[in-house]
């Protein structure tokens, strides 16, 4: 069943007369998905690796950041995700508001966040969630249900009345937007697509696309 797209005016996309800089127009769009209170993660955007086989693969993360230098989420740099960017260190993010029909697409290469920032994320979170990711070893093979609680029982035990601090191998990475594409879907399918390439002085080339 496909609902009726709930576009905002004061946010709609100038196809015709589009922002030198993709940034721009992401937060434009980004900020009215969060109004939109039927989507209860406007940040989970998709992302897609390559390991070093060439084995693609994509899952849903969500968006704790964004900025001019990219699109940024955190996880365990051991898991299946964290070993194909070791390998091949470039993705594609794809955010998707059915309601609003909308897509953005951000292909670029990654880096890990600093320290200072993986750090500063890991304290906002709750105990609960640090006791868990600390726990994980995500991506590896576990017996049962109760192993995996009894590890983070484990965990808990061995901080009680302390800090968890951030493991090692737990960390941001960081989606460069070398390619961003915006999505705006009408009606008879006769949609609006403009893509921005960054290029090599740093200034962006915004091209129109056939939908």
């Amino acid at each position: 069943m496909r609902y009726p797209p709930l576009v905002h005016e004061e946010s709609a996309f100038n196809f015709e007369s589009p922002p030198s800089d993709p940034m721009t127009a992401f937060k434009v769009w980004f900020d009215a998905a969060k109004e939109v209170t039927t989507l209860p993660n406007p940040n989970a955007m998709s992302v897609a690796t390559v390991d070093a086989a060439g084995q693609p693969s994509v899952r849903v993360v969500l968006c704790r950041g964004y900025d001019t230098n990219g699109v940024v989420f955190f996880t365990n740099r051991e898991s299946r995700k964290g070993e194909a960017l070791k390998a091949n260190p470039r993705a594609c993010a794809n955010f998707h508001w059915d309601q609003l029909d909308r897509q953005i697409r951000i292909e670029g290469r990654v880096v890990h966040t600093s320290e200072e920032e993986s750090d500063a994320y890991w304290a906002s979170r709750n105990r609960e969630n640090r006791v868990n990711s600390k726990a994980s070893q995500q991506s590896r093979p576990v017996g049962s249900r109760a192993e995996l609680e009894q590890a983070a029982a484990n965990v808990e035990k061995e901080y009680e009345g302390k800090d968890i601090p951030r493991p090692p191998h737990w960390g941001g990475f960081r989606i460069a937007l070398e390619r961003v594409e915006f999505w705006q879907g009408h009606h008879h399918r006769l949609h609006d697509r403009i893509i921005y390439e960054l290029q090599a002085d740093g200034t962006y080339k915004t091209t129109r696309l056939y939908p």
